[in-house]
């Protein structure tokens, strides 16, 4: 996996997006928001994550805009 700062991955048990800040070697240093706002940070194995496919916020995005202009 070739990931690089900014990109966002999920671990693969699951989770919320997670934000890469930095990668060296085989771990990535990952941002996230916890639900009450607090910022959260933790380097992992890059054997634990999974990138997420950028297409499917696009679309989403484009979905609740279809939304938007049929009310």
């Amino acid at each position: 996996m070739d990931l690089k700062a900014g990109d966002v991955v999920m671990l693969k048990s699951g989770g919320q997006p997670l934000t890469v800040a930095e990668v060296k070697q085989d771990e990535a240093l990952c941002l996230w928001m916890g639900m009450e706002g607090d910022l959260f940070r933790e380097t992992l194995p890059l054997a634990v994550l999974v990138q997420v496919e950028e297409e499917e916020e696009e679309d989403e995005d484009e979905d609740e805009e279809d939304d938007e202009d049929e009310e």
